[in-house]
């Protein structure tokens, strides 16, 4: 028997290796089986099973089959094949992004003792520590030597010692995966009675610590027989010792069981609010549309309700016996999510995303494959192994979260969910206020069934939106430092009503640029070609590519001046400006500075819905859906920053911004106010955002971009080209789009050196390649750009070259 295996790894091809006979038994598509690759053991995935005429070929045999059954079934493989095509990436690429890591399963180097004994020999100091510590551990791994010599590069040394004889390696697979254990404590058969249990306190009377344990593990065995100790201790303050003790008596049995490391949500009775009338012709026509096959897309402006339609549809779903799964674009927004949902479904729900730890993605998986039906999660959620999937909810659909910029494969949640519905023979519900130029022109051609919900539920009238001209407000002397008066009075008159603001700043950091007025320099990175960040907290300049950092200047270090100037604003600065303005008022900010873990995000966005705070100061952070019940004011701070990106989308995505950010106000019984601050209020977009006109912005932006062929209309792959070197790096591209261009001429654009062209110390250059929408030419241009880089490096000689190939870059 011969086995093909996909490995996580960017790796071309398939590998093949043989099955020993005692174990051709246990092999299926699917599994996992231990393997030898390059001189390491990896966990590598049975992709298809042939037999040995057929293949006729010599190969490695595979070590141990790790699974008992499939923990990806032939659906997904299939699914993961396409996703690989489709992006132009690896399969084990897409393994690595499918598999949680606790699944993903190498070996570790060993070092111990060799066959000749170490203090019989010429050896340097570091030799002779290394030696030293095998002898005295017997085996130490690769790191602990690093550890030992307090040096990055070890190879050297274990390379000499290999060849001395000194020591040796092997390699062991590393399970990453462990059931979790807890101990737990239980009466023993002869006090299980409630008379026993009264004799039992009578025995220990004398001891009040013993009593008081005794007492907890009473209460809490009414709910349960089995007590975790750990409930026992914060009940009662005691410790394991105690409870040995109530062990050796004979009255307690302490135990280790094996438990999920899941949450587990509690069912409650909560009503849910009843379905207004257009929710329920909404609801009528998305069933019409699934029984038909047909993807929905609902167009619901903010505060419409889109969550009580998703609510219904899954519990229809769940009522059917299958699957549904819950995208949304951001960790933080699946949190609050949870937390409104969570009392509707109780234990059937899941969370899953990248901020779970390996063991309980392990378990979110394998719980998934067993039936569990509602999973709640960002895109990766998209491909766990569903056992019966129906429902797919892609909400926010427009959001750029769902692409996934790196690594490959760059792939976009929304789209793979159309794909992955066909496979599961599930539904789709792609949900925003304000969607993708591409959604919703398939909505115009009839691809997506289109369902709008165009009044807020309960009658709860839009916000009234208000565009601030700041180069006319600073001409007349409305304006103190960063803020219009209209912005400072519309704040002073909602924390006097006792309600609640957020500011919106699209730029983290206090000053983008720090620069002396004397001779005008400025502070750039060291490995990429962008100006250093102050951040006043840390008193740090920070580049916000590869995260260099170094401390803020006292003095100018071309001309030594003190005359350094702060140019432009992020949300730390508009911090410190607010406090100044409102020292009375209780003022946080949202950003990747101060929302780093998961916990400190759901603390600040939790304290903020109690009304901890009056004032919310975010980036797009604060855009993404949230629902605060208290929240009557908007404000925009610097518009033009959204407008003049240089990107074909940049209007689109403005647009989707200022929306959605003024749809967290007033989304209760009071009206709403926001307040854009730009120096360009005659900007269509934002007149088309006063008037909450979507279509006028949709027809605008598809007319230009049909007319200058970009999507929807044309199809576009960007190759991105990265090198150390910047003149082999211009070569190379040079190199590259003759190739292309022989083939498919004018279709190319480029080579292009990106706003910022280094990063992380590697130049960068784009090659744009944009095409009519036909699958045959899709086809034949993606086959094209993997010969034509193949080629580049294995026949033209091109070394060290990074190419990364982005199908449908928007």
């Amino acid at each position: 028997m011969i086995i093909k295996v996909v490995f996580p790894l960017a790796i071309p091809e398939l590998y093949s290796y043989q099955v020993p006979a005692e174990l051709q038994h246990e092999i299926k598509v699917g599994i996992r089986v231990e393997v030898s690759l390059r001189d390491k053991l990896y966990s590598a995935l049975v992709y298809e099973i042939e037999t040995e005429e057929t293949a006729g070929i010599t190969t490695k045999y595979i070590i141990s089959v790790l699974d008992e059954i499939p923990i990806v079934s032939q659906k997904d493989l299939i699914l993961w094949k396409w996703i690989s095509d489709y992006y132009c990436c690896t399969i084990g690429e897409v393994m690595q992004m499918a598999l949680p890591g606790g699944l993903k399963l190498e070996s570790e180097t060993k070092v111990q003792a060799g066959e000749v004994d170490y203090q019989d020999i010429d050896l340097n100091d570091d030799e002779f520590m290394v030696a030293e510590a095998v002898n005295v551990r017997k085996e130490i791994t690769i790191s602990e030597i690093k550890n030992i010599l307090d040096r990055k590069t070890i190879y050297p040394i274990v390379r000499k010692l290999l060849e001395k004889n000194v020591i040796s390696i092997t390699e062991t697979l590393i399970e990453k995966y462990s059931e979790k254990k807890i101990k737990v404590v239980s009466f023993t058969l002869d006090y299980k009675s409630e008379g026993n249990k009264v004799k039992a306190l009578d025995m220990i009377a004398r001891s009040e610590m013993q009593t008081n344990a005794l007492l907890s593990i009473i209460s809490l065995s009414k709910n349960t027989e089995r007590v975790p100790v750990s409930d026992v201790y914060e009940m009662s303050g005691g410790n394991l010792s105690i409870l040995k003790a109530l062990e050796k008596k004979g009255i307690l049995s302490i135990e280790e069981i094996s438990t999920s490391r899941i949450t587990n949500y509690l069912l409650d009775d909560e009503k849910l609010p009843p379905l207004s009338i257009e929710q329920k012709q909404a609801i009528e026509t998305i069933e019409h549309a699934h029984a038909e096959d047909k993807p929905v897309l609902v167009h619901g402006v903010t505060g419409s309700g889109k969550t009580r339609l998703y609510i219904d549809l899954i519990q229809k779903c769940i009522a059917n016996g299958k699957q549904a799964v819950f995208l949304l674009p951001e960790i933080a927004l699946t949190t609050q999510m949870v937390d409104r949902i969570n009392a509707i479904f109780g234990q059937d729900l899941m969370v899953y995303h990248s901020k779970l730890n390996s063991q309980e993605r392990v378990e979110v998986w394998f719980e998934t494959a067993k039936g569990r039906p509602l999973i709640m999660g960002a895109r990766s959620a998209l491909f766990l192994p569903f056992k019966s999937l129906g429902l797919i909810i892609v909400d926010e659909e427009h959001d750029p979260s769902y692409k996934q910029d790196n690594p490959a494969p760059r792939y976009h949640a929304r789209d793979c969910a159309i794909v992955i519905s066909k496979y599961h023979e599930a539904s789709v519900v792609l949900g925003s206020a304000t969607p993708s130029i591409e959604s919703f022109e398939n909505a115009m051609n009839h691809k997506y069934q289109l369902v709008k919900l165009l009044e807020r539920y309960g009658a709860v009238n839009m916000p009234q939106i208000e565009v601030v001209d700041m180069a006319y407000a600073k001409k007349t002397n409305r304006v103190k430092s960063l803020f219009s008066l209209q912005l400072l009075e519309a704040i002073t008159q909602t924390i006097e009503a006792q309600k609640q603001t957020i500011l919106f700043q699209n730029r983290r950091g206090f000053a983008p640029i720090v620069q002396c007025g004397k001779c005008g320099h400025t502070s750039m990175c060291v490995n990429c070609d962008v100006n250093l960040t102050l951040h006043r907290y840390f008193d740090e300049l920070r580049c916000h590519y590869c995260n260099y950092r170094r401390k803020n200047p006292i003095k100018c270090p071309e001309c030594g001046s003190d005359d350094l100037k702060e140019i432009g604003s992020g949300t730390e600065k508009i911090e410190q400006e607010i406090k100044m303005h409102f020292p009375a008022a209780r003022v946080a900010r949202l950003d990747f500075d101060t929302a780093k873990s998961k916990s400190s995000f759901e603390k600040i966005l939790s304290s903020f819905a109690k009304r901890e705070y009056d004032i919310l100061i975010g980036t797009q952070m604060v855009t993404k859906g949230f629902d605060f019940d208290h929240v009557t004011l908007v404000g925009i701070v610097n518009a033009d920053s959204l407008l003049m990106y240089p990107d074909f989308r940049a209007n689109e995505r403005a647009y989707q911004m200022m929306t959605q950010v003024a749809g967290r106000a007033g989304r209760r019984l009071e009206q709403g106010k926001v307040i854009i601050q730009t120096h360009r209020p005659d900007h269509p977009i934002l007149t088309d955002v006063l008037n909450q006109n979507y279509m006028n912005m949709f027809q605008r932006e598809t007319k230009e971009r049909d007319e200058f062929a970009y999507p929807p209309f044309y199809r576009m792959i960007i190759l991105e080209l990265k090198h150390k070197d910047a003149a082999y790096l211009d070569k190379a591209a040079d190199l590259l789009v003759e190739k292309l261009k022989k083939r498919i001429e004018k279709r190319v654009i480029g080579p292009a050196s990106p706003g910022i062209n280094r990063v992380r110390n590697l130049y960068i250059k784009l090659i744009t390649i944009k095409f009519e929408k036909d699958p045959k030419v899709m086809r034949f241009i993606k086959q094209l750009i993997l010969h034509t880089k193949a080629e580049l490096i294995n026949k033209d000689g091109i070394k060290g070259l990074r190419i990364n190939i982005d199908v449908d870059p928007y």
